[in-house]
C-alpha cells in the first residue's frame, strides 16, 4: 500500500510517499513560497540501492492546486517518479492542526466531515484553513485515493477535565469550546511508543515525559501510553519558551499591551507569536546561533538559555508530580535531538527525581537514531528518540483503513 502524507501550510506543501507496512520512504520533498511570485521545489527519490536523487527548481507556484499538481507530476515522471500512475496511491494522509473535541482519532474525509472541519477553523485560524486547502486540492488531484485527516490535537484528547479545563465561566467551554487542546500530538505519540518498545516496556504500563524542542516546543505527561497533560493549550502559544512564541505569561500582560500601550489585537498577536520567545530575548530565534553567542560570553544569550531551560525543568517537576512514577525522559525534534548542551542543562539537578545524565554519552556524536543517555545509577531512562510525524500519520492512516 502506498500512502502519501501531506502537510499543507499557508504557503508551502511538505510531502512524503511511503510504502506500507514496510515503512519505506519512496519519495519526499517540499513546495515553498506558494503564491509569492517565484516559488521553490525540492523533490527527492529514494532508490532501492540506497541512492537518493534530488530535483530542485524555481518556478511560479500561484496556488496550492498548482503546487500539488507539481508534486503529482514529479511522483509520476519516469525520471523522478516513484509511481507509474496516480491510482497506486491508496490513501493521502493530511496533517490537520486542530480537531477540537470532535475528532479524537483519524477520520476519513467526505463532504460532511470536510464541512465539520471548516467549522473548527476558528480554533486555529493560522493553520487549519491551509490544511483544508490541501485536502480540497488532494481530492481533485488524487480522486481514487482515500483522504484521511490526522489531527495534532487527537493524542491529547485523553486528558482529563482537570487538565484541559480553564478556571473561567463554564459557558465559555460549553458554548465556545475554550479549553486546552495541546499540539504536536503525532510527535508525542510516536516517540512515546518508540521509547516504550526500545525499553521493552508494555505501552499500557509506560510513564514518561516527552519533550519536543524545535522552533515550536511542547511537553507531554504520558501515563499508560496516553497523554494526561501537555504544555500547549487552546493554541500553540502556551507553555514553553519557543523560537518566536512567548509561552506562558500573565494574562494581564495582554491587557497592559492593549490598554496602556494602545496596541491593537493583531499587533499583540504578532508580538506574542512572531516576535517573542528566544527572538524577543536575543533578536534571533535560531538556538544554534544563540548557543554560539552564549559560549562567547553574550549575557543576553546566557539569560535566554537559562530561561528556556528553567521553563522546561518546571514542567518536568510538575509532570513528575502528577505521574507519581517516571520511566523515561524523552527528548525529540531538532533541538532535543541535536543539542547536548540543552539536554545537559535540563537534566542538571534532577537527581531528586532519580534522573542522572551520563555526560559522555550525552556529548557523543549523534547517530541519527534512538539512544539512551542515562548514567548506570539513574532510576529513569534519559532518551533521544528522533520524531517522525509523517511516518506516524502513515501508520494512523493504515490503521484506520484496517491494514
Amino acid at each position: 500500500m502506498k500512502i502519501l502524507v501531506l502537510n499543507a501550510g499557508s504557503s508551502s506543501i511538505k510531502y512524503q510517499l511511503f510504502s506500507m507496512p514496510s515503512k519505506v520512504v519512496l519519495s519526499a520533498g517540499v513546495v515553498e513560497k506558494i503564491g509569492e511570485g517565484m516559488g521553490s521545489v525540492r523533490h527527492e527519490v529514494f532508490k532501492t540501492d540506497q541512492q537518493v536523487e534530488e530535483v530542485r527548481s524555481q518556478e511560479e507556484i500561484p496556488d496550492h492546486q498548482s503546487g500539488l499538481k507539481k508534486i503529482a507530476g514529479l511522483l509520476l515522471d519516469p525520471q523522478t517518479g516513484a509511481i507509474q500512475n496516480g491510482d497506486e496511491i491508496a490513501a493521502v494522509g493530511h496533517r490537520v492542526v486542530h480537531g477540537g473535541e470532535k475528532f479524537g482519532r483519524p477520520a476519513l474525509v467526505d463532504d460532511k466531515m470536510f464541512f465539520e472541519l471548516q467549522q473548527l477553523s476558528f480554533l486555529a485560524p493560522l493553520h487549519n484553513p491551509a490544511n483544508l486547502r490541501g485536502i480540497e486540492v488532494a481530492r481533485k488531484v488524487f480522486p481514487t485515493a482515500k483522504q484521511v485527516a490526522v489531527f495534532d490535537t487527537a493524542f491529547h484528547q485523553s486528558m482529563p477535565p482537570r487538565a484541559f479545563r480553564y478556571a473561567i465561566s463554564r459557558s465559555f467551554y460549553e458554548e465556545n469550546g475554550l479549553r486546552a487542546y495541546g499540539f504536536h500530538g503525532t510527535s508525542h505519540q510516536y516517540v512515546s511508543r518508540e521509547a516504550a518498545s526500545l525499553l521493552n516496556i508494555d505501552l499500557q504500563a509506560f510513564n514518561a515525559i516527552t519533550i519536543h524542542l524545535g522552533n515550536g516546543c511542547s511537553m507531554a505527561a504520558i501515563s499508560g501510553g496516553k497523554s494526561i497533560d501537555t504544555s500547549m493549550g487552546l493554541t500553540p502559544l502556551g507553555g514553553l519558551i519557543m523560537g518566536t512564541r512567548s509561552g506562558d505569561l500573565d494574562p494581564s500582560l495582554i491587557l497592559f499591551l492593549s490598554k496602556t500601550l494602545n496596541l491593537e489585537p493583531d499587533e499583540i498577536d504578532n508580538i506574542l507569536n512572531k516576535e517573542s520567545g528566544l527572538k524577543g530575548l536575543t533578536g534571533e530565534n535560531d538556538l544554534r546561533s544563540i548557543i554560539a553567542r552564549y559560549e562567547n560570553g553574550d549575557p543576553a544569550a546566557a539569560l535566554a538559555i537559562d530561561m528556556y531551560v528553567y521553563r522546561i525543568r518546571k514542567y518536568i517537576g510538575a509532570y513528575a508530580a502528577i505521574l507519581t512514577r517516571l520511566d523515561a525522559l524523552i527528548f525529540t525534534a531538532g533541538v532535543g535531538e541535536n543539542s547536548p548542551l540543552i539536554r545537559e542543562k535540563v537534566c542538571e539537578g534532577l537527581g531528586i527525581l532519580g534522573v542522572k545524565l551520563d555526560r559522555t554519552k550525552n556529548a557523543g556524536k549523534a547517530s541519527g537514531g534512538s539512544r539512551e543517555l542515562q548514567a548506570d545509577e539513574s532510576a529513569v531512562s534519559i532518551m533521544v528518540v528522533p520524531t517522525n510525524e509523517e511516518l506516524e500519520i502513515a501508520n494512523q492512516v493504515m490503521s484506520l483503513l484496517g491494514n
